[in-house]
């Protein structure tokens, strides 16, 4: 049995899924955090560009940020449960 704990800060994993984002996606989070918008997840399929997924502060809508840094309210994105 390991008595290491393996969890990561929560400093550490928000600046791991920062590093996947470019700098156009870095900008257009920055101007949503100010409104209470938090990116939740950063999706990586195989040979695909990242996508990033921010979620509102009440965690009623999600949207996808786009490479050249637009938002996209209705992804194409299939999720298996609601975002917590």
């Amino acid at each position: 049995m390991c008595d290491r704990d393996r969890r990561q800060d929560m400093a550490n994993a928000r600046s791991a899924l920062r590093a996947a984002l470019n700098e156009e996606q870095a900008l257009t989070l920055s101007e949503l955090e100010r409104f209470g918008w938090e990116l939740r997840f950063v999706r990586k399929p195989l040979f695909q560009d990242a996508i990033p997924v921010v979620a509102d502060g009440d965690r009623k809508s999600f949207s996808v940020l786009n490479p050249d840094g637009s938002l996209d309210d209705h992804p194409a994105l299939k999720l298996r449960a609601p975002i917590a």
